[in-house]
């Protein structure tokens, strides 16, 4: 295949497609171990250790309430990101060693959470420093990760890879994260619950270092998609983004279908985020119960992401995801008429939102890299990472109000509903067909 900057790209092999799947394993660990489970708990107790009688620590000189410090270190990393994420994508089309760069951004990532193992004491600052360095870390090579996927699979295998690649992410999440959570129900004697949970964030750092060595001996490098660099990479890949910056207006049907997305997804962020909120004040379940459901969410959203992409073989993505957004919205229908004290209710409702949580993501993937002008994957893929956590504070946002005007959980989890509603009346909006061709791509058999 000769791209229309003039460079003739390799058709990949099944080894390098199985190389590629394998980075969603490595790095998922992060999200799932560290970002979804354990660092908030750990940070905040030792924020706490070092905070005044007012519960007050002082980063910078700024008062922080030790409760709030993991948060507020997560928006400041989103917001880096923000910055960072769409350069590093046009560093990447520019680039004929993408692998090296993943490399970097990988293990930068991985040795910075491993770092995490001095955040003992009293040092919260150097735990949330670490952290904002993996979270960039990983954000950037993310975007590098899914800029292969267009050079690895042709229009109508793009679905099944991807699905692929998410289903595998979820399974190698969950087994790490089983493990942890394993020696955090055993407690291996001498070690406090503390210590667990700070060697468990650990684990999940090692992971994604041994693991990403897998995708970087399988996959190959290729010419830049973009053509070669005229100038320093760095400095061409600046000026690139600001090309690509000023002609987004050209694409407004990707523009419309990222719109789209961000306003379902930052609806499915939310009901990820707030589920255990919902599980332990409204529903007055126990924490096991909570753990026991993350861990089944994990291995089913394998399946599911796995099953959504068979359907997406025969429907089209477009319409599968559409269909996910209906099942979305009984989800929530579900939540709210859920009786209280009722463990086996809740993990029912798991195991829905499981199945239709890895399908639905892994598709919208897929689907907006046919929407990407050829040669500005990378950077396309920047914009759509940041877009995927730029506004989700919204949805917590949302929920908070809706909480705090009825004193009511329910009517907060139900309140989301609009997410997956106006979603779906934007996504069904969009000509997909014809946002592919006018991307200069060739449109899927089935949409």
């Amino acid at each position: 295949m000769v791209t229309d900057a003039g460079v003739r790209q390799e058709p990949s092999t099944r080894r390098e497609r199985v190389g590629w799947y394998f980075y969603d394993w490595a790095n998922s660990a992060f999200y799932t171990t560290v970002v979804t489970v354990f660092l908030g708990p750990y940070l905040g107790s030792v924020a706490q250790a070092a905070a005044d009688e007012r519960g007050l620590v002082y980063p910078l000189g700024i008062p922080v309430a030790a409760g709030a410090l993991f948060a507020y270190t997560v928006s400041l990393s989103v917001l880096l990101q923000v910055f960072v994420l769409p350069t590093v994508g046009a560093i990447a089309d520019r680039t004929a060693r993408k692998k090296e760069l993943l490399a970097v951004f990988a293990y930068i990532g991985a040795a910075a959470t491993v770092g995490l193992v001095l955040c003992t004491g009293e040092r919260y600052l150097l735990g949330a420093l670490l952290f904002l360095v993996a979270n960039l870390g990983y954000g950037a090579s993310i975007v590098v990760y899914y800029s292969f996927l267009p050079q690895l699979a042709g229009p109508d295998d793009r679905d099944r890879v991807s699905s692929v690649g998410w289903a595998v992410g979820y399974l190698g999440g969950g087994l790490l994260l089983a493990l942890n959570l394993a020696a955090v129900t055993i407690e291996p004697a001498g070690m406090s619950r503390g210590e667990i949970a700070r060697w468990s964030i650990v684990s999940a750092g090692v992971w994604w270092a041994a693991f990403t060595t897998i995708p970087l001996v399988r996959l190959r490098n290729r010419p830049a998609v973009a053509g070669p660099a005229r100038g320093p990479v760095l400095l061409d890949g600046f000026r690139q983004l600001g090309r690509t910056l000023r002609n987004l207006r050209r694409y407004p049907l990707t523009l419309f279908f990222l719109a789209a997305y961000l306003i379902y997804n930052d609806g499915i962020q939310t009901v990820i985020a707030m589920a255990s909120v919902y599980a332990d004040k409204e529903l007055g379940l126990d924490p096991s119960v909570q753990i026991q459901t993350i861990l089944m969410v994990q291995f089913l959203a394998f399946a599911g992401a796995m099953g959504m992409g068979r359907l997406a073989r025969r429907f089209g993505a477009w319409k599968t995801i559409l269909a996910s957004l209906v099942l979305w919205t009984g989800v929530l229908a579900a939540a709210y008429v859920l009786p209280a004290h009722r463990p086996m209710a809740f993990v029912s409702l798991g195991m829905l939102l499981g199945i239709v949580l890895g399908g639905t993501q892994a598709l919208s993937r897929s689907l907006f890299s046919q929407l990407i002008p050829h040669g500005e994957e990378a950077e396309y893929f920047g914009i759509y990472e940041i877009s995927d956590k730029g506004t989700s504070w919204l949805g917590p946002l949302l929920f908070g109000l809706a909480y705090q005007f009825t004193g009511s959980y329910r009517v907060a989890i139900i309140s989301l509903v609009g997410f997956f509603v106006v979603g779906f009346v934007a996504l069904a909006a969009v000509p997909m067909r014809r946002a592919i061709v006018a991307a200069g791509n060739t449109p899927p058999r089935v949409l």
